[in-house]
């Protein structure tokens, strides 16, 4: 569904003295929306859901079955967590697995839907905003203090634990942009003021998290969400083009977002927030999209309505791309197993150009 647009994750191993894993991997706790939701829409009462076929078609770990993740395979979060050498995915906060020494791997809070502010998503009827994903995060710390001892929690959290979060798309496209959100609610903010809004509310939950001993951070702008199936299809644009509002509110976003970071790594003694510059990863992947190999960056695979299948949602009912990999978008708003493949690569390795001050690896070994 549309909760969500082109960004990114990283999930990491568990820490050795926790529970037994290679030393020096860390806890991945994830927040954020549909990109890197692992499951937890399939425990609500929402309209925003990935729980059934086709998605999950390529998922190897659950041999095709869906799992409630927005794309027919992997997600970034699954590709940078194999990298780094994770034995097991973060699971979801909801899930009722996630128990006991479950959560020293690391915690899943992301919901398809979920956004910066917490109206945003209410098109979907339920979904996790960032709020509530900390009201969360911030039960987990106190789980692993009675697990392990507030001593070594603390420790754990602080140094061996690395926070990613992917949000801040839905702000627009399921709140700001949406048609339905009256003509009076837009004109008491102009874009620049809601701009503001949101990177003032996300510098509020950055810092709630720091309190919760919360240190290496990876946060992901905004993408280019002009360019997604469902944009380019609403505002019947040629293949090579892009809506124009939608990316211009983006960078308006990744601008402020990025004077945020250079802020915060200055004021909060010991934390490191590394910034993925998601929109200019994406924008060259979607540019060059063959030199990497991919058929169509303009086309959904999995989807119906419009030229570029970028109206109705995958579901049962929708018409499906015979080879995947050709194909830079899954649906009308989430990339394909193929393409987040390559995005985490970029993450992890990857340079300054697209994640700095220093990429994953370097920041899990920081």
């Amino acid at each position: 569904m549309g909760v969500c647009t082109l960004t990114f994750v990283v999930l990491c191993s568990m820490v050795v003295f926790v529970v037994g894993g290679e030393e020096g991997l860390a806890a991945s706790f994830i927040f954020g929306d549909s990109l890197v939701d692992a499951g937890n829409n399939n425990f609500l009462p929402t309209l925003a859901r990935a729980n059934f076929r086709p998605n999950g078609i390529d998922f190897e770990a659950t041999a095709g079955e869906p799992t409630g993740r927005y794309t027919n395979g992997r997600t970034i979060a699954d590709i940078v967590g194999e990298l780094l050498g994770q034995a097991n995915y973060a699971p979801p906060f909801l899930s009722p697995n996630t128990t006991g020494k479950a959560i020293l791997y690391g915690v899943n809070y992301a919901s398809g839907g979920g956004g910066i502010l917490t109206q945003t998503g209410r098109i979907f009827i339920n979904r996790l905003g960032l709020d509530v994903q900390a009201d969360y995060f911030n039960i987990t710390r106190h789980q692993i203090d009675d697990l392990i001892g507030k001593s070594k929690a603390k420790e754990f959290i602080m140094r061996k634990s690395i926070f990613s979060i992917t949000i801040g798309s839905n702000d627009f496209l399921s709140n700001y942009l949406l048609p339905v959100i009256s003509m009076v609610e837009k004109m008491s903010e102009t874009p620049n003021d809601f701009v503001d809004h949101l990177i003032n509310h996300f510098e509020g939950q950055l810092k709630r998290l720091y309190s919760l001993d919360a240190r290496k951070f990876v946060i992901g702008n905004v993408g280019p969400i002009g360019c997604i199936p469902y944009q380019k299809t609403i505002n019947q644009i040629e293949e090579t083009e892009c809506a124009g509002l939608p990316n211009k509110l983006a960078l308006q976003y990744n601008s402020k977002l990025r004077d945020l970071l250079v802020q915060l790594n200055q004021e909060l003694p010991g934390a490191k927030f590394v910034l993925a510059n998601v929109y200019d990863l994406v924008m060259e992947l979607i540019t060059n999209h063959k030199k990497y190999g991919f058929k169509t960056a303009s086309s959904a695979c999995c989807g119906n309505g419009g030229r570029f299948a970028g109206i109705i949602p995958c579901g049962p009912t929708s018409s499906i791309c015979e080879n995947r990999s050709e194909y830079v978008f899954w649906d009308p708003y989430h990339p394909s197993e193929a393409a987040n493949l390559i995005i985490a690569k970029k993450l992890v390795d990857g340079e300054t150009k697209y994640i700095s001050p220093m990429n994953i690896r370097a920041l899990k070994n920081l």
